[in-house]
């Protein structure tokens, strides 16, 4: 793939429609791409490099895109190796060319690429520094945790770009078309989650810059309604919810569970729920169903003791959430057990361990299968979880 930004700004990534999942645990149905840039002026500058799984694709596009020059900087924003896995081949292919990053990154260099000599090869950015490439000026922007502590950001200032590393990215390749949100949400809580406050930091900066164009290291270039996307990490980043709804999340071993979770979403329609959105762990994406418990400000949790503790599908869930810095919400516990129930303590210990986390009375204890005498309980969790704080 190959096309223009602007005059002067070219595209040389490439999708990935073969890879199935995304840092070895991520489902991408509609594959991935992996997004790469050429800014054309006195000086050359290459945006980052791509994927190993594409490089010969991006050596091809960038020399059709050179088109007999040769490169003066390659500027790395992040080195992942989505990203980076391309910088000990360019080194070797452009040896005159300066490698701009933080000097973060370039410490991590050689733990990637051992047989190259970057001491007289790089220079090393710190915030607000600026690299004038004749027409061009790029302005460094310090992004540490989003989501290494090595990333940064570049504005290029006369055509108002921000090149974004993986902030506001998302799943997809590009020769998909497909709603921005749903896949760079999912992307955004499983991969950058955990780090809403530096996420938040950066948005601050990004407040300050006149942006027309926002250019990704996955997923499209957004060109229009900008503050669309920066509402959205704005909202996602601050840990609040996206939309008004209830998340039943449950983990059952033989079906009894599950009928209770089932029975309790359609009381919460019943009762005037908005959105109620229900996932079973052991077989739906792990990533959607973390995705949807920060999209929605309330959840109901049903799972099955087992082993003396909890049904590791919830166990994992939670775990999942935790990482994440899962924070801010309210949250209804429904467990089950034949003889010793003891899901629900544990559900309640792994979320005393999360901020903010409102346990909503009562406990619904099911023994074995749902009975007509739970269903009171039942009702009432579902009046509380509904009820304004």
């Amino acid at each position: 793939m190959n096309k223009n930004i602007t005059e002067f700004v070219k595209y040389i990534g490439a999708d990935d429609t073969d890879l199935d999942l995304f840092e070895s645990q991520y489902i991408i149905p509609n594959g991935i791409s992996y997004n790469s840039y050429v800014i054309l002026d006195e000086k050359i500058a290459v945006m980052d490099t791509i994927d190993q799984r594409k490089t010969d694709e991006w050596f091809d596009n960038l020399e059709k895109t050179l088109n007999g020059k040769t490169p003066d900087y390659l500027i790395v924003q992040h080195m992942e190796p989505d990203h980076a896995a391309n910088i000990g081949r360019f080194a070797e292919k452009y040896p005159n060319a300066t490698i701009v990053a933080t000097a973060k990154a370039i410490q991590m260099m050689p733990q990637f690429f051992e047989d190259i000599d970057f001491a007289e090869r790089t220079i090393a950015v710190k915030e607000g520094e600026k690299l004038c490439l004749g027409k061009h000026t790029l302005n460094f922007i310090m992004a540490p945790m989003v989501h290494w502590p090595e990333v940064m950001l570049t504005y290029e200032e006369s055509e108002k770009i921000l090149f974004s590393a993986d902030a506001f990215g998302k799943f997809g390749a590009l020769c998909h078309e497909e709603d921005w949100a749903c896949e760079a949400r999912r992307y955004y809580f499983n991969i950058v989650g955990k780090y809403g406050v530096q996420v938040q930091t950066l948005l601050k900066k990004a407040s300050a810059l006149d942006i027309a164009t926002i250019c990704p290291l996955h997923g499209p270039i957004l060109t229009e309604n900008l503050g669309y996307y920066i509402g959205l990490y704005d909202t996602w980043s601050s840990y609040r919810p996206e939309t008004e709804g209830v998340l039943v999340a449950y983990a059952s071993i033989h079906g009894n569970t599950a009928i209770a979770a089932k029975k309790i979403a359609d009381i919460l329609k019943e009762k005037g729920a908005q959105k109620v959105t229900i996932t079973d762990l052991s077989r739906d994406d792990m990533a959607e169903a973390v995705e949807d418990a920060f999209r929605y400000g309330k959840m109901i949790v049903a799972a099955s003791s087992y082993d003396a503790g909890l049904f590791p599908p919830m166990h994992d869930f939670l775990h999942h959430l935790k990482i994440k810095n899962f924070q801010n919400r309210r949250v209804g516990i429904i467990e089950n057990g034949s003889w010793a129930p003891c899901a629900g303590r544990v559900m309640q210990d792994m979320f005393g361990q999360m901020k903010d986390i409102t346990i909503v009375n009562p406990m619904v204890t099911i023994r074995s299968t749902m009975k007509e005498a739970d269903l009171p309980k039942l009702e009432m969790l579902a009046e509380e979880i509904l009820a304004e704080e």
